[in-house]
């Protein structure tokens, strides 16, 4: 793989694996040498769904700095970088196991701390970092109207809103609004709708700050959405989530008040396809 840098004018081929977690997809890129380096522009390229691969996210295999196995660096679709991406996790995991050999547990560091995870098949268990920031029932103006709305960082940071039918809720303009309101400036939240569909299982929709839209998943929203589901409900551990795309994932956790640890995250991680594009 030769360098990419923004000024570069030769076309240069990029080998990548597509991936999806729950239907939330990703570009997976092997960049153990370190030669691989993209700029804003051609990250949104690549994801863009018309004029390149089409992907929520890229993810990049590098070597550790530290004690873990690897490092994974996640880009949204509009090239920013963040700290973290729990269905992007998973599917790193999976392709890490796939073309460096990993073991069935394997460990990996993001800015949001050291993940480790747990093969079987094509489902994986990330054992979390713990969640912080958790506040409850706060009282929100959004487009003209009072929510009320629960916020916790689950590796990056995200606003639930309970709501009596999902089918209802303008994910679109109401998660937004939300994602640029000033109590979150200047990087903004990810905001989740939930439902409760019975003692211990929700159903999630996720506006994603990066990709700008709903996704079919949101791992971190999923975590963030059974941590406060178990906190204003006193549900207890494990809680399922049926995502949008209509998979269902299990959160795991203990609960001491309000405070949780041990958290994991299990769900699916699917290869797609595996192909070389020009940049």
């Amino acid at each position: 793989m030769t360098t990419i840098t923004a000024a570069a004018t030769i076309l240069t081929v990029l080998h990548f694996t597509k991936m999806n977690g729950a239907g939330n997809d990703f570009i997976l890129i092997d960049n153990r040498t370190g030669h691989v380096h993209l700029d804003r522009p051609q990250i949104a390229r690549l994801c863009d769904r018309h004029r390149g691969i089409g992907a929520d996210g890229i993810l990049l295999l590098e070597k550790a700095s530290n004690h873990a196995d690897f490092r994974m660096r996640y880009f949204n679709a509009d090239g920013g970088e963040a700290e973290m991406c729990g269905n992007g996790a998973r599917c790193f995991a999976r392709f890490a196991n796939k073309v460096a050999g990993s073991k069935e547990k394997i460990s990996f560091e993001t800015p949001a701390g050291v993940i480790s995870a747990k093969l079987a098949g094509d489902l994986v268990t990330l054992q979390m970092t713990e969640p912080t920031d958790l506040r409850l029932k706060t009282t929100l103006r959004v487009m003209d109207e009072n929510k009320t709305v629960h916020f916790i960082n689950s590796g990056v940071p995200h606003v639930v809103i309970s709501v009596l039918q999902l089918d209802d809720v303008d994910v679109q303009g109401a998660g937004s609004a939300i994602r640029h309101h000033k109590m979150f400036s200047p990087k903004g939240t990810n905001v989740n709708f939930l439902e409760k569909r019975g003692p211990k299982k929700i159903a999630v929709r996720t506006y994603e700050r990066g990709v700008e839209a709903e996704t079919l998943a949101c791992g971190t929203g999923i975590v963030a959405s059974a941590l406060v589901f178990a906190a204003t409900e006193n549900a207890a551990s494990p809680i399922t989530v049926i995502a949008r795309g209509g998979d269902e994932l299990r959160v795991g956790f203990e609960k001491s008040d309000t405070a949780f640890r041990n958290v994991t995250l299990t769900g699916p991680a699917e290869f797609v396809f595996e192909g070389s594009i020009e940049i």
